[in-house]
């Protein structure tokens, strides 16, 4: 063996060997945890939720930065750029694969530069309708949809968000006609559908769950596979005869690729263990969903089938975004 060969042996092994040794002591320091929305809203407080557990268990404080800005993209990027030590994690969420969906050039590419801890919430959408209209439930829905194409106006929060595909996801599943009507937000779609202004909306359950209750909102169905606790009375799309149909608000832990596995599987472990204690549970599920966990591995997949599903929408609905 000439001696470049042994030298450059010699230097994987040393790198190796710290590599281990960095993990095996992990962690050390602060770890950041990177919010890609503004601090207040609900990423910010399942943010800091999941931050007071892990400093917890991991015995270093978890500093929560707020990085808003582009739809997550801003924040996403921080995270996709940082060093792959543990020290930096992020809050992911379906917009950052509705993003890398729309074929729009990225300062990232979310399955190479990212990897995936652990999911840790779902939260299902739900179909509202203003209760003037004469429907009382999913088939009345449809049929006067198809009977009327084109006539019941939709809100959702900006062109390409999650409420717009998934509304765009079952026109496609159940063949009806709607004209959309996208807002700044899903705040103002919500006032002008309880004004009267719009038909109908797929907003998070959360914001609509007193409405509903108070009889302002009529609930027609969810988009998750589950009924949900907060309005237990409201079948899913599945039990309504529309097969196969999901769509679920999430978020999930990340971190830069080529973190070394000896921390990634650390930082599952606890964070599994964080989102199985009954308090954070019960925290989670006053917001309307569900705190929940996963391998890597499973996280890596669902990601996956997003992505398919909110790229087959994007093109199957022509919808374009600057």
């Amino acid at each position: 063996m000439n001696k470049s060969v042994f030298y450059t042996y010699v230097a994987i092994i040393a790198a190796g060997l710290a590599t281990t040794a960095m993990a095996q002591s992990y962690p050390t320091k602060p770890i950041r945890l990177i919010v890609p929305f503004s601090a207040g809203g609900p990423a910010d407080l399942l943010g800091r939720l999941i931050g007071e557990k892990l400093q917890r268990s991991l015995g270093q404080t978890i500093v929560v930065i707020n990085k808003d800005g582009a739809g997550t993209i801003l924040g996403v990027d921080m995270a996709a750029k940082a060093s792959p030590d543990g020290y930096t994690l992020l809050l992911g969420n379906v917009a950052m694969v509705i993003n890398s969906s729309t074929g729009k050039r990225l300062p990232y590419d979310m399955q190479r530069d990212l990897q995936p801890v652990s999911i840790a919430f779902t939260q299902p959408l739900i179909l509202v309708i203003n209760p003037a209209l004469p429907i009382a439930n999913l088939k009345e829905f449809i049929a006067y949809a198809k009977a009327n194409p084109g006539k019941l106006k939709y809100g959702s929060s900006g062109i390409g968000t999650s409420i717009h595909l998934t509304s765009e996801l079952f026109r496609n599943a159940v063949g009806i006609e709607l004209t959309h009507i996208p807002y700044k937000g899903a705040a103002p779609a919500l006032t002008d559908l309880l004004g009267g202004q719009i038909d109908l909306m797929f907003p998070g359950i959360t914001p609509v769950v007193a409405h509903v209750k108070s009889g302002r909102l009529r609930a027609l169905g969810l988009t998750s596979r589950k009924r949900s606790t907060a309005l237990p009375d409201v079948p899913t799309m599945d039990e309504l005869g529309v097969a196969n149909f999901e769509s679920i608000g999430w978020y999930g832990v990340l971190v830069p690729a080529g973190t070394p596995k000896n921390i990634v599987t650390r930082l599952n472990r606890e964070l599994v263990a964080a989102l199985n204690q009954p308090d954070l549970k019960e925290r989670l599920a006053s917001q309307g969903g569900d705190a929940v966990s996963s391998t890597p591995e499973q996280f890596a997949a669902f990601i996956a089938v997003e992505l398919r599903k909110w790229t087959g929408v994007m093109r199957s609905a022509n919808i374009q975004i600057d």
